[in-house]
């Protein structure tokens, strides 16, 4: 029986010869390329801290430790272009919606309408419309002949 989250056979035999850690390469054999995989897909599809990893992938600090070990050097997007590199395009999704934009939204200039009373100059409630000064100010001081003085 498979698990949600685990690997089919198909998936594990195009990314084993991938990874680090195989027999003959050059340092140490992995324990299990395999099960590592397993816990960080598990870690990402499920959402869930390091820390909440199940047992069963070992402890969360070593799965943690050489995941990022693995992201410096480049072994994740290695792996990303060498399956995204191949003909079947199994990892792209086309998506059929189709989105209409409101007619008011099209960006056309507006023709035949009225400028909005935004654009207008606002006043402060207390200002009197005959004259733009500030409450208490005589009209008078506002005209043009005291101005020019």
């Amino acid at each position: 029986m498979i698990e949600r989250h685990a690997l089919t056979e198909y998936q594990w035999e195009r990314i084993a010869p991938l990874l680090p850690g195989k027999i003959g390469d050059v340092g140490v054999t992995a324990k299990d390329n395999r099960l590592f995989v397993e816990a960080v897909l598990y870690r990402y599809r499920t959402g869930i801290p390091w820390r909440d990893l199940p047992a069963r992938f070992g402890h969360f600090r070593v799965v943690h430790t050489r995941f990022s070990r693995w992201a410096q050097r480049g072994v994740w997007a290695f792996v990303f272009n060498e399956l995204a590199s191949d003909v079947d395009n199994e990892y792209a999704m086309i998506d059929s919606t189709v989105i209409r934009a409101h007619q008011h939204s099209a960006g056309a200039k507006k023709r035949g309408r009225r400028p909005s009373h935004r654009a207008q100059q606002r006043r402060f409630e207390h200002q009197d419309p005959r004259h733009h000064g500030c409450p208490g100010q005589p009209h008078w001081l506002l005209s043009d002949r005291w101005t020019s003085l």
